[in-house]
């Protein structure tokens, strides 16, 4: 029986500000528990919310980045529930009527482009941490975190499998890094998902019974999730069962999900607006102000990167995978070494630096090669200078810390024989001592051409060049 697995994605995304939503408290991460807890983010009785208005404005560039519609009013609710780190007893949140509504987000899954609608994006506060790991018996409470700018992202039900919700959180996770709203950080909570997983018979149109996981703050974790509870939830299903609505929580040790609780519906928060928040009201001016403050989007630039250099669609999808990996990409055709194409620089920024980023883990802001150096040891690549192997020996070393290409191709050596003459003299030599190769080729077998060129280069120690070797190789045996 073929399933088909549907996720819906809720995202938290931290907001960068330097207050919390509704305080003057300061919102960092790493103080020590409990000394960034203002009056307001305790509860104490007497104590007012002041939305914070830097919050807001992040919403709206979320909103604009994504064309969802920014509402004129919306208005702030109290989510009601209890837990040991909510002090209030109840969360401000945004129910009814969200600042955001509707949106799309684009992403590539296997060099093919996707979309998903989005619901809403609404601003909320986050609650504190129950700390357990240092007690025993008992739990401790940090409200550090209590009143931490929060915009909740929801999607509709329309990714199909783990594959495809990784690749549309991975694309969320870049545009609120580049619109400059958050610091993506998920190793400090900064960004992390709850993924609404269920499953039905392919060609069922309605949707299964879903089940939440919470809080996945790695995309790792989000794909084994996604798959175990899939299965889950199938094998269940084909063992006759029903689904339970849970919210269920992932062990990263045991790669499995477990229940947590029973999935509460939006009745039983008992929502109602919040008495002490008035609803926030926008205007166009206010819109139009915070939109002429954005930077150039992802897709508009890789529109224009598709137009303007004529590079593929996943090429460029690439290329705009972050701020900073656009910026070098641009910096590096604007070094001033004409022999630099973008398809060049693509190739390279999309291939060997980001297999060597990844091996080590670095952001392009830590890139220990500068975009005039990688241009100038491109350009060496285009000229003829060195060889495509050569280029990833220079790279190496520039990554080690020299940073001038054309130093370190003549410490090694590592100059091509463009020289005609010499190549043609190599050549001469290798024809002639392998008589029995040059009968082979002619009598059409052209693995005997490879093996001739790779005498060359083994003659000229690897630096004769290739193109050239060909051509020359070709023209002697042809005549």
């Amino acid at each position: 029986m073929a399933w088909e697995i549907v996720v819906g994605i809720e995202s938290h995304t931290q907001l960068l500000t330097r207050s919390k939503m509704f305080s003057g408290a300061a919102n960092a991460f790493g103080a020590a528990p409990n000394t960034q807890a203002s009056a307001v983010d305790i509860a104490l009785p007497g104590t007012l919310p002041v939305a914070n208005l830097a919050a807001i404005e992040h919403a709206i560039r979320f909103g604009l980045a994504v064309q969802g519609r920014i509402s004129a009013r919306s208005v702030f609710a109290r989510k009601n529930y209890f837990y040991p780190d909510l002090p209030k007893g109840y969360q401000i949140s945004q129910y009814e009527i969200p600042i955001v509504q509707g949106g799309t987000v684009r992403f590539f899954v296997d060099k093919a482009e996707k979309s998903i609608r989005l619901t809403r994006a609404h601003l909320e506060e986050d609650a504190g941490k129950s700390l357990h790991e240092n007690f025993t018996d008992l739990s401790g409470i940090d409200l550090n975190r209590a009143g931490t700018p929060l915009l909740e992202i929801v999607t509709e039900p329309e990714l199909r499998g783990a594959k495809e919700a990784v690749a549309y959180a991975r694309a969320l996770h870049a545009l609120v890094v580049w619109i400059g709203i958050c610091d993506g950080n998920m190793q400090e909570g900064s960004f992390r998902c709850d993924a609404n997983v269920s499953v039905r018979k392919i060609g069922d149109e309605e949707l299964g019974t879903r089940c939440e996981i919470k809080n996945l703050n790695s995309f790792r974790f989000m794909e084994q999730a996604i798959e175990f509870e899939a299965r889950r939830q199938i094998e269940i299903l084909q063992d006759g069962g029903s689904i339970e609505q849970q919210t269920r929580l992932y062990d990263a040790d045991r790669n499995e999900t477990r229940p947590m609780r029973s999935k509460e519906d939006a009745q039983d928060y008992r929502y109602f607006p919040d008495p002490d928040l008035l609803p926030l009201v926008i205007t166009e001016a206010d819109i139009e102000r915070i939109g002429a403050s954005m930077p150039e989007l992802p897709e508009q630039k890789r529109k224009r990167y598709a137009e303007k250099f004529d590079l593929p669609a996943y090429d460029v999808s690439l290329l705009t995978e972050s701020r900073e990996k656009a910026n070098y990409f641009e910096q590096s055709l604007a070094a001033g070494f004409a022999a630099v194409t973008p398809k060049l620089a693509a190739n390279w920024l999309n291939g060997e630096i980001a297999s060597k980023m990844n091996d080590e883990n670095l952001a392009f802001a830590a890139l220990p090669v500068s975009p005039e150096g990688f241009a100038k040891l491109l350009s060496r690549v285009q000229d003829g200078t060195i060889s495509q192997k050569a280029a990833k020996d220079v790279l190496t070393e520039m990554w080690a810390g020299q940073r001038d290409p054309d130093s370190v191709i003549a410490a090694k050596g590592l100059k091509q024989i463009s020289d005609s003459g010499a190549i043609e003299k190599i050549v001469d030599e290798v024809l002639a001592a392998n008589a029995k190769q040059v009968e082979d080729y002619r009598a059409g077998k052209e693995k005997a051409f490879n093996s001739l060129v790779g005498q060359v280069m083994k003659r000229s120690q690897g630096k004769a060049n290739p193109a050239q070797v060909n051509e020359t190789m070709r023209r002697k045996l042809a005549g």
